[in-house]
Formats: C-alpha cells, structure tokens, sequence
C-alpha cells in the first residue's frame, strides 16, 4: 500500500498513506501565508489536536481491552509526560511497521511494528518520536505543511492568525504531518533524545541499536535509498558507539 519514509525514527518504516479524508473546516482564517509561517505554539497544537482526531477516525484504534493496547500501557508507563507535555499514546491495529508523534502530544504506534519489535524496542522508536515532537522538530513540519496547504486556502480573514482550509487542503496538511520526513540532523538528534530517555529510565539502551538493525534487516541499509536520511544500520552504529 506504501513505501516511503515516515516520521518513524528510524526513517525508512515504510508506511501506508492512510484512507482518504472528508474533513470540516478546522481553522478560522487568517491574513496571508506569512501569518500561516509564524504559528504560535497554541496554533500548532490545536492543529495537530484537530488532525491526529481525524486521522484516529480513519484508522482503528485499539480499544483499551486490545492485547495490544495493554501491551503498550505497560510498556510506555513510565511515559506519561514530556517537558510539561501530556502524553496520549495509542495503538493502530494497522500491520505497516510505522510510528508517529504530534506536536500537541499525540504518539501512535502500529501494531505491525509491535509485532516485529521487543517492548525496548518499541520504547527507543516512541522516544525517538517524541524527541522530534520536543526538539521542536515537528511544529517546523506543522509549519512547512500548513504553509503549504494554506496556498490553497478558501476564504477570507477573521484575524485569528491561521488560514481558514478546504476539506482536501486540511487532508493533505494532515498526511503530511503523519508523513513528515524529517532532515539527517533532525533525525540524529532525535536518536540522541531516545538513547537519553532510554537510559533516564532504565531502559535497555541496546534495543536502540536491535531496532535498527532488524529495520536493517528488512528493508537493507542502501543510502542511495534514504537520500538525505541516515541508513539504519549506520544509525546503529553510531548508538552502539555510545553505550
């Protein structure tokens, strides 16, 4: 159904691009795309609030009594916060090996990635997304992508600083937010944020470095394939090289 990158930390999850949207109008409208380029961080968290509502109505959630949602409960219990953040971490019963985390707190993990993965291993791939989410990392994705939806936007101004969005303008600002891709620094630093939370909590720091290496084994580690972002299995050596 897909493949291509993903916000996943590891960067080359290949993921699906998930159902179709019909959404309502999501924002009330603003001046200009300056404006739209200079989002508050309440704007960006209401708009990632808004876009992760939407997409858990085009996936399914695992429902609390799920095998898979109670995995992930005791697995991510020590993650309940981020930097003040409240975290709200769910599962998608949907096979692609795939994460992602918003800017307003939102972590979603796919049960096909937790079947391939150790409950360590699924820590380092949520903190590494949540490392995108608090280096600040994903309010500049929400930038980039509202920026370019709001070049399509339908109407006018109300003062309030965001873009008012056409239905098929809000759905794309919200795959590109699901989708982000992310730079090889950015991506580097959110391995440093994950290897730190590991070991912050006591976490086997080693399941970082297997993670990688099982994306590895899947998916390979040609570079000509991953562009600008790191190869997996260079990723893990870097890490190995720190614990």
């Amino acid at each position: 159904m897909f493949k291509r990158f993903t916000s996943i930390c590891i960067a080359i999850a290949l993921t699906q691009t998930a159902h179709a949207f019909d959404l309502g109008a999501m924002v009330n409208a603003g001046k200009d795309l300056t404006t739209a380029a200079t989002l508050s961080d309440s704007d960006t968290k209401k708009l990632a609030s808004e876009a992760s509502v939407h997409y858990d109505k085009d996936n399914s959630v695992a429902p609390v009594s799920n095998p898979y949602a109670k995995r992930l409960a005791k697995l991510t219990r020590g993650m309940k916060t981020e930097n003040g953040l409240k975290l709200n971490i769910k599962v998608y019963l949907v096979q692609d090996i795939n994460a992602f985390a918003m800017a307003d707190g939102t972590v979603r993990v796919f049960s096909g990635l937790m079947d391939k993965m150790t409950d360590d291993e699924v820590r380092y791939v949520i903190g590494h997304e949540i490392g995108h989410v608090s280096l600040g990392h994903s309010k500049k994705a929400l930038q980039t992508a509202y920026v370019t939806s709001a070049a399509r936007k339908a109407g006018g101004a109300t003062g309030n600083g965001l873009v008012a969005l056409t239905d098929s303008a809000l759905g794309d600002l919200t795959e590109k937010l699901v989708h982000a891709q992310f730079s090889q620094s950015q991506e580097s630093d959110a391995d440093q944020f994950a290897l730190k939370l590991m070991k912050a909590n006591r976490y086997d720091p080693k399941a970082a470095v297997t993670a990688l290496r099982k994306l590895e084994s899947m998916y390979g580690n040609d570079k000509s394939m991953f562009s600008s972002h790191p190869a997996p299995g260079d990723r893990a050596t870097d890490l190995e090289k720190q614990i």
